[in-house]
């Protein structure tokens, strides 16, 4: 009598990302019959980027920021390969992760993020460092906290992201009695984002901490001393961080994936020009509804990837993600208090931070 192997399907989650992890979540709660799931990412853990602002600020531990991919992919049923993905063979439905060789896929999904690296400017790779990936900063950061000739601070970019690190950083130094000037440097006008009531309370908090801003100026280099700007002023500093410089890896552009900047353009059901590729989180465009970089978009976008996954492997029908025009921002303010904004209306005080707080 001839038995009939059952057929298997090879999904594979390239990035532990927000929306992977929920994913992984979703799925090991109802597993998919003939599927077999794959998870690649550089190491067992993913941090959680939301927190990173009070772990910098000496809130949260090290372990607290990591989502534990080892014990979501064991929940998921999951395989879980340690390495980098640098390059996907398309036509033979390919997957190579560096160091590691090739692993075959029916259906991927990108989830990476991105990284704040600065290549283009002269001197980063030796004396700054990017928040992304973070993981990196987190380490170099405890290093900075542990010299014994620390120095001060500058921040390049002068969004949310760049103040509320920048607010977060002057915390730790001045709790660990230590304190010191962070400069934020900007090419137009800082907190350009935020709404006219909720900015100049930013301001005045980040003042309050010694944090100080350059607006309207361009860094040219950096060096062992600080950051040399174009107009010939220089912002000593012992630790340099960037924030401004978010870009996509540079291994998606030889996917030959439709891109928008660098990043992946997926539809509404979060596909990117090829079919069997899907792509969400930062490293993501969302070419039916563009919207900026934040985590409660990956959040948000975890059940229809997952359910679009699905649906692909069992041959249902795809439902589109939608999401929401504006979002809640929760901005820390060093101390364990932060400031809420929503429809240009903010709120702020401790409560804020306890909210923030039980949402991370």
């Amino acid at each position: 009598m001839n038995t009939t192997l059952p057929l298997t399907r090879e999904l594979v989650l390239i990035g532990g990302g927000h929306t992977h992890a929920l994913v992984l979540k979703r799925w090991g709660m109802k597993p998919l019959a003939g599927a077999r799931l794959t998870v690649v990412n550089p190491g067992p853990t993913a941090p959680y980027t939301g927190m990173l602002p009070g772990y910098v600020a000496g809130h949260y531990g090290r372990d607290e920021l990591e989502l534990d991919l080892v014990r979501l992919a064991r929940f998921a049923g999951a395989r879980l390969i340690l390495g980098a993905v640098d390059a996907i063979d398309r036509a033979a439905r390919r997957i190579h992760i560096a160091g590691r060789g090739e692993i075959a896929y029916d259906i991927a999904s990108i989830d990476i993020g991105i990284t704040t690296d600065m290549p283009q400017l002269e001197g980063f790779a030796d004396h700054g460092i990017g928040a992304k990936p973070l993981g990196a900063f987190a380490s170099r950061w405890a290093a900075h906290l542990k010299a014994e000739e620390t120095g001060d601070i500058a921040v390049i970019g002068g969004g949310v992201g760049g103040i509320e690190l920048a607010m977060a950083m002057a915390h730790a130094r001045a709790a660990g009695g230590r304190p010191a000037k962070v400069t934020v440097i900007d090419r137009s006008a800082v907190l350009e984002g935020v709404g006219a009531r909720a900015r100049p309370r930013l301001l005045r908090e980040a003042a309050s901490l010694s944090v100080s801003w350059i607006e309207n100026a361009s860094v040219a280099r950096l060096t062992g001393a600080g950051a040399e700007l174009a107009d010939g002023r220089t912002v000593k500093a012992g630790l340099v961080v960037g924030v401004a410089g978010a870009r996509p890896y540079d291994w998606l552009a030889g996917t030959g994936l439709k891109l928008k900047d660098g990043y992946i353009v997926v539809d509404e059901m979060l596909r990117s020009s090829d079919p069997a590729i899907y792509a969400a989180g930062d490293c993501a465009h969302l070419a039916h509804a563009p919207r900026p970089k934040a985590g409660v978009y990956a959040v948000r976008a975890a059940p229809a990837l997952e359910r679009n996954l699905r649906a692909d492997l069992s041959g249902n029908a795809r439902r589109p993600f939608r999401p929401q025009k504006d979002y809640l921002k929760l901005i820390s303010l060093g101390r364990k208090a932060a400031l809420g904004e929503k429809y240009g209306l903010p709120y702020q005080g401790d409560w804020v931070w306890r909210w923030k707080d039980r949402l991370d």
